[in-house]
């Protein structure tokens, strides 16, 4: 194997030289990182000297230099990198002459199929269009000699450092708002499931600033693990482009795992862990550099007119927050008397009057409390434990303190278990978050809700722990109850609330996944969630926990139609827990509305339809949802019905959240009776506007007498959307939920979502001569939860026998 520095020795001998010598060395395995950008920078630099040498040479220029600025200045080239060049003169040549010269190296290097930002300037022009454009400022601080007159090089680099000096005062404001705008557009790298390894929050853009930062002599960044971030993110870059082919920043999901291969590393998780750590590093000393730099400009703008005035430059003053813990500057800082190493508390104490106060917490304090405070005795005094409920009871205040406490070690340090959550990421489209990031936000969310819950500090803390399990195996709610139990214990609480907590952690996903999937009307269905809660306390607390945690999840987790279901669950629950044992169920009327659908469709002879769209109802103190839709229909019962209905909301692109399917007696003009089907479907449109109610009979009818080929529509529009294609997504599963109900046999349907998947349900069901009494959505991202309820023609639930082999015969209707 060619060694690097055999590699770079090679590329004076023109550009299929330097072509040659470049892949050798970006195929070379045993240096990365580092070593290969260095050495990919120097093989480019001995190339780029010996062309301008030539060129110089032959245009006949004199004072003139090559200069590299912005990344491949600091000698950092990745694979795919721009080659960001100026070409440097002192004025004397011609234009003429200038750019035959300039001629000479740009060609050349497009020849060899390589980004080029070029750009050709004197002295004058280079100070000159920094002053204007902050972005090249900012790539000539970086500036780098590579060929020809060296003294113009240094001038103008020195000219350029004092210029930035000189006007930091001025421009760094810029570069915060540049930044927080470029935050805005590209979001949080440490959350982002195909993060923008270089604009986004946290990434290479940023770290660039902050040396921008140190380079103005007015602030600095907190160095310890900067440098190995920015390294871990160069170092998936390089292993992006090489895997790409292309020159690329976005770590797309289908290149996650070729790029952890490419790194050595175990999976995509991993790799995208290892991202997340280190854009949180870079994000977090971004947040104390900026805090830093408008400290010192207020300071620069106050103190000549207080120097004016008092003649001597004053005393920051100091305001008492909690004892050991003071205000100055806009921050949390120890007071001169606090001692660290005497009160285990203080850092907890520190951090609650920080979030109380809306303040974040001093880096050099949190560093001092992380070096000199001891460890807290276990089980906690309840003191500590009162600390970390008013933290966590601080709302948005919360989370930079939570993140600056987190940055030092000092979370782990206090809940050991949180390790393995930390930057752990959730390949779920509908979370916004990290799972240790939401599990704070679902805090935050938590702490407005406090006054719905007896037990606020229970609501707070159950908020804090409900998905610690998931850094475990296996299932993370089952997971989550042991090492709740243990974290209240070490926290200080009592055995009874100990057991709360574990309760609330094992089943916080009840009532949600219970009030989508569930008959609601059914008694088996709140007696078995009434029988696992086994108090009003713990209701109250998973309620309220519910809601939080839906709402820290993101937007498509939460609605008023959701709020509204898990209410009436947690009021039926309620009622049963106070000693009503739940109704049994009589066959509800139907309305006016639908008594006048099934009168019509028996005289027609045929479907009839109405859609009613209106708002929602409103969220606390919040503003309707977009739409509600309720969809009724009314048809003679006959075979087919519900896959031909569900078909024709598919092809009008309307996703069903809700159906309920029952069968209503009317007389007929014989003197006998028939049956007549009802549906009552909650739908909402997936793109634009509601179709029209005479467009959706109008294909019910043809679906239903076969004119409609259902299955073959759906087919051609999954066609038409490649991007469907190649999704590799786990099997769907179908199994029966023993015990669910007494009226019927419960059967649950999970698999990858898709137009027509109720439709291609509905069909198995009928092949299966089952009756469907009702039907209930769920779709969480790319996940669907089906759950249907279905009886023998007898209206009797299904044997056990019979009703594993609908499981396993639907299954494999789905699989295939």
């Amino acid at each position: 194997m060619t060694s690097l520095e055999e590699t770079t020795g090679r590329a004076d001998s023109g550009p299929s030289g330097y072509a040659a010598a470049r892949l050798r060395l970006l195929q070379e395995k045993a240096q990365p990182g580092p070593p290969r950008r260095a050495a990919l920078a120097r093989l480019t630099d001995d190339w780029l000297n010996a062309l301008f040498g030539t060129a110089a040479q032959e245009a006949g220029v004199r004072g003139a230099a090559l200069v590299a600025v912005g990344g491949y200045g600091r000698g950092e080239l990745s694979p795919r990198s721009d080659l960001d060049l100026l070409l440097l003169h002192d004025g004397k040549a011609g234009p003429g002459a200038i750019a035959a010269l300039a001629d000479r190296i740009w060609y050349p290097v497009w020849d060899l199929g390589l980004a080029l930002d070029h750009s050709v300037r004197t002295p004058a022009d280079v100070r000159k269009t920094a002053a204007e454009d902050l972005k090249v400022q900012l790539g000539l601080l970086d500036a780098r000699h590579v060929a020809g007159d060296l003294g113009l090089v240094t001038g103008v680099r020195t000219a350029v450092l004092a210029d930035w000096r000189n006007s930091a005062p001025k421009r760094l404001p810029a570069l915060d708002e540049l930044c927080r705008e470029r935050a805005e557009r590209q979001g949080e790298l440490q959350y982002l499931l195909e993060p923008d390894l270089k604009e986004a929050r946290g990434g290479l853009r940023d770290a660039t600033a902050l040396r921008a930062v140190a380079a103005s002599w007015l602030a600095d960044a907190p160095r310890e693990g900067l440098a190995d971030a920015r390294r871990a993110l160069l170092d998936v870059r390089d292993a992006l482009h090489l895997t790409t082919g292309r020159a690329t920043d976005r770590l797309a999901l289908q290149e996650q795992d070729p790029v952890a291969e490419e790194l050595g590393l175990l999976d995509a998780d991993v790799l995208l862990r290892q991202v997340y750590e280190a854009a949180r590093t870079v994000s977090y000393a971004s947040d104390v550099t900026w805090r830093e730099v408008n400290r010192v400009l207020r300071s620069r703008s106050v103190r000549p007119r207080l120097r004016a005035m008092l003649g001597s430059r004053p005393a920051p003053e100091r305001t008492p927050l909690a004892d050991g813990v003071v205000e100055m500057d806009g921050e949390a800082v120890l007071a001169r008397t606090a001692r660290p190493e005497r009160d285990p508390v203080l850092p907890l104490r520190a951090a609650a009057a920080a979030a109380q106060a809306g303040l974040p917490v001093s880096l050099h304090a949190v560093r001092h409390l992380a070096a000199a405070a001891k460890p807290l005795p276990v089980p906690w005094p309840a003191e500590a434990r009162e600390e970390l409920v008013t933290l966590l009871g601080a709302g948005e205040a919360t989370v930079p303190v939570w993140e600056a406490l987190e940055a030092e070690g000092l979370i782990t340090q206090l809940l050991p278990d949180w390790e393995r959550v930390r930057c752990r990421p959730q390949r779920n489209a509908v979370h916004t978050w990290t799972v240790d990031r939401h599990l704070v936000e679902t805090a935050v969310q938590a702490s407005s809700l406090t006054r719905r819950v007896s037990r606020p500090d229970l609501l707070l803390v159950c908020a804090l722990l409900h998905d610690i399990g998931k850094g475990w195996p296996g299932d993370h709610s089952v997971a989550g109850e042991v090492i709740a139990r243990d974290v209240a214990a070490r926290i200080g609480f009592d055995h009874e609330d100990m057991g709360v907590i574990a309760t609330v952690v094992r089943h916080h996903l009840l009532l949600i996944d219970t009030a989508t999937r569930r008959d609601l009307d059914d008694p088996a269905t709140v007696a078995s969630v009434a029988a696992r809660i086994g108090s009003v306390t713990t209701l109250e607390l998973l309620h309220a926990l519910t809601e939080a945690d839906a709402l820290a999840t993101g937007p498509a987790a939460w609605s008023s139609w959701r709020a509204s279901l898990v209410g009436d669950l947690a009021a039926r629950v309620a009622a049963v827990l106070e000693g009503d044992a739940p109704a049994e169920p009589e066959p509800a009327a139907p309305s006016a509305e639908q008594e006048r659908l099934a009168v019509e469709a028996l005289r027609t002879g045929g479907p009839v339809l109405a859609l009613h769209a209106q708002p929602e109802p409103p969220l606390e103190d919040g503003a309707p949802e977009p739409v509600g839709v309720e969809l009724l229909i009314a048809t003679p019962d006959r075979p087919g019905v519900l896959p031909a209905a569900a078909g024709v909301l598919a092809l009008h692109r309307l996703t069903v959240r809700a159906a309920d399917l029952r069968a209503v007696e009317l007389p007929t003009e014989l003197g006998g009776t028939t049956d007549v089907l009802l549906l009552s479907w909650r739908v909402a449109a997936e793109y634009g506007s509601l179709p029209q109610a005479t467009r959706l009979r109008a294909d019910l009818v043809r679906a239903l007498d076969g004119s409609l080929d259902i299955p073959a529509r759906l087919a051609e529009r999954e066609a038409a959307y490649p991007r469907r294609r190649g999704v590799q997504a786990p099997p769907p599963r179908v199994t029966v939920a023993p015990t669910a109900s007494q009226l019927a046999t419960v059967i649950e349907v999970r698999a990858q979502d898709a137009p027509g998947l109720l439709h291609r349900i509905g069909r198995a069901l009928e092949e299966a001569a089952v009756r469907v009494r009702s039907a209930h959505v769920s779709t969480l991202g790319a996940n669907a939860v089906d759950t249907v309820y279905v009886t023998r023609a007898d209206g009797s639930p299904l044997p056990e026998p019979d009703a594993t082999a609908l499981a396993q015969a639907l299954e494999d209707v789905l699989r295939g």
